[in-house]
């Protein structure tokens, strides 16, 4: 049984995550901020390590430097986006890097395959050893998923984001308050599933555009305000309720 360690501040996508490892038989270890986290690991040793970037305390970038050397492999969940981040974090030891929001299906293949080269390396040093105990020893360890168990939480993680009565399908991209379906643009679905992934927080302008930068590159700060306008004013036409709150000088958030 493998165990992956989960430093992430934003508890809603960490109880999030931990529910779905723990379902596929994985030991979970939690730490909130970058000090916990060299707190934790200098008592535990995870199989695998989930690091969040943007952390109080040490940042993830911190972290990784400090731990790279026990050669643990660490995939980077972060909501930054830019490129310059995604290779800086790699060169520096990080073995994958995902950006947030993320399809819960896409982390568990690439945790499978990160465990899947753990396991080949141990077999590797365990057949030029040449010992017949450390070999079954590994393979009672090897609690890998296989391609067919992939496909299988294909369908059971087609991610569903919800947030009152609003639902947000992922996979068809159908966006639902209540029974009404709303019908979004492509830059005003972008920006509600950022919301909807980070509920009851606050995402400044400049979050908002790195997020959806990848989906939407024609936003820009100028259009941001009319893109949130129209994307508020058709979830309310659609069941009455104000889901955007504004945070004046700050940015935007799901209302309560």
């Amino acid at each position: 049984m493998y165990t992956i360690a989960v430093v992430d501040d934003d508890v809603y996508i960490g109880d999030m995550i931990e529910e779905v490892l723990r379902k596929e038989g994985y030991v979970v270890l939690r730490a909130y901020s970058g000090t916990e986290a060299l707190l934790l690991l200098g008592k535990e040793a995870p199989d695998l390590i989930l690091l969040d970037l943007m952390l109080p305390g040490l940042s993830g970038e911190e972290v990784l430097a400090a731990i790279r050397a026990r050669k643990i492999p660490i995939i980077v969940i972060s909501a930054k986006v830019g490129v310059e981040d995604k290779v800086r974090v790699l060169l520096d030891g990080a073995a994958d890097y995902l950006t947030k929001p993320f399809e819960i299906k896409e982390l568990l293949a690439r945790i499978t395959v990160q465990l899947r080269q753990v396991q080949e390396a141990a077999w590797a040093g365990v057949g030029n050893a040449g010992n017949a105990g450390e070999d079954a020893a590994v393979k009672e360890s090897g609690n890998m998923i296989g391609q067919s168990e992939i496909n299988d939480m294909n369908e059971m993680y087609r991610e569903s984001l919800n947030y009152g009565n609003l639902t947000l399908d992922t996979a068809s991209r159908k966006v639902c308050a209540g029974e009404t379906e709303v019908h979004l643009t492509r830059t005003e679905y972008a920006i509600l599933k950022y919301l909807m992934s980070n509920p009851g927080q606050v995402l400044t302008k400049t979050q908002i555009l790195e997020r959806i930068s990848e989906d939407t590159p024609d936003c820009m700060e100028s259009s941001l305000k009319v893109h949130i306008s129209n994307l508020r004013k058709k979830l309310q036409a659609a069941d009455g309720r104000d889901y955007i709150e504004s945070v004046w000088g700050i940015g935007f958030k799901l209302g309560e």
